[in-house]
């Protein structure tokens, strides 16, 4: 049987290029870029091409934003780093930050342990589009707020979020703009200068790179506190010898899809797959399906049945989707995201999200949409709460 992967947002597959590339630097390039010696410099030569790559992967590649991208481990230390750091460098006894109840949890757990330091946080509500509103942080802004904290577009719906409006009202506030861009990296254009972002998170693995290696882009003079104590790697600002295979391979990963338009590709495949659902499956909807969204992604909700079991039946037919829950200490908890948009506990556990990446073709979106009506009229024939509303 064969087996179709349509679960990009969570990671990608490696590309073959990206893949050599990581082979090679890892067995020929091994020296310590921190070293002075040929070994040494053939690494720092590597580093520093990957770091001008993602410069002109985020938009603007001068001398300045080249000094601007700080390598490390993924999002979640990207995110990490960039709120933590930049809070922790503030004046100010009383501090406060703005971010939003939709944001992944490398950004909600941060807030949480700011909370926990005496940092006050404000959690923005957001409205059935998924989307925040800008006016709702003009609002919530204080005399004291340091950081608003925006993710550019959304793991779970795919909804983008106006930035530039964001990032605008953040400074007249003389506030840090940081936005976590993991999963728009990629998959929508993005110029940093244009968003007037301050700080702005990607992870290698969500666009066809090794896991393991990020990026943070500091805009230069923004302060931030280091997470990590040691050597004066990254100027100062993330301490730790440089994984210089994975950021090489990054740097790969980035220059590849500079010249690729993810919305010309899979925006139909996305389009023609909500289609051939929606015509054929009663009680089906696509959460957030009228606001802006990244090309690939779609969150699919079939009402009863839950997205637990789709998923397991897709699999078993060779198809890799993701549910709207996340398993937690053993419990199956319903999405924060899906809840935050308005969706009952019922409503988010009904919920599958599906994205497509460059190696899905129509051929393979049509064999998902036809598995996805036979699972679903499946699953509602032996479903008591179907029985009950038939």
């Amino acid at each position: 049987m064969q087996h179709f992967y349509f679960d990009h947002n969570a990671t990608t597959p490696v590309a073959p290029q990206v893949l050599h590339h990581f082979k090679d630097t890892l067995a020929e390039v091994y020296g310590n870029a921190s070293s002075i010696h040929h070994f040494g410099q053939l690494a720092k030569e590597r580093l520093e091409l990957a770091r001008r790559r993602i410069a002109a992967f985020l938009g603007t590649p001068s001398k300045d934003i080249v000094k601007e991208i700080v390598f490390v481990s993924g999002g979640t230390e990207a995110d990490n780093l960039a709120v933590l750091g930049a809070v922790r460098a503030a004046s100010g006894s009383s501090k406060h930050v703005i971010t939003s109840a939709i944001e992944h949890p490398a950004v909600l757990n941060t807030c949480a342990q700011l909370e926990r330091e005496g940092v006050a946080v404000t959690y923005l509500a957001v409205s059935t589009s998924g989307v925040v509103d800008p006016d709702d942080v003009r609002d919530a802004l204080r005399r004291d707020t340091v950081l608003v904290s925006i993710m550019h577009a959304n793991n779970e719906l795919g909804t983008i979020q106006p930035l530039r409006e964001i990032a605008a009202i953040a400074h007249e506030a003389e506030a840090v703009m940081h936005s976590d861009g993991v999963q728009a990296a990629g998959r929508i254009p993005i110029n940093v200068d244009e968003l007037g972002v301050d700080l702005y998170s990607i992870s290698a693995h969500k666009f066809y790179g090794p896991k393991g290696v990020g990026a943070l882009y500091v805009r230069k003079g923004t302060g931030i506190e280091p997470l990590l104590f040691g050597g004066h790697h990254e100027r100062d600002r993330r301490a730790g010898t440089e994984n210089v295979p994975g950021c090489s391979a990054m740097g790969v990963a980035a220059y590849r899809l500079t010249q690729y338009d993810p919305a010309a590709d899979l925006s139909p495949l996305r389009d023609r797959l909500e289609r051939a659902i929606l015509s054929r499956v009663p009680a089906a909807h696509v959460n957030c399906g009228d606001s802006p969204r990244l090309p690939n992604t779609t969150n699919l909700r079939f009402d009863y049945i839950e997205g637990e079991p789709l998923v397991i039946a897709l699999d078993l037919r060779g198809f890799a989707v993701s549910s709207g829950s996340a398993c937690s200490s053993g419990a199956v908890e319903p999405s924060h995201v899906l809840r935050a948009v308005g969706l009952t506990d019922q409503q988010a556990r009904s919920s599958v999200r599906i994205s497509l990446g460059q190696s899905n073709n129509i051929e393979q979106v049509d064999a998902l949409a036809d598995a996805i009506v036979d699972s679903v009229n499946h699953l509602r024939r032996i479903s008591p709460e179907a029985h009950a509303y038939a």
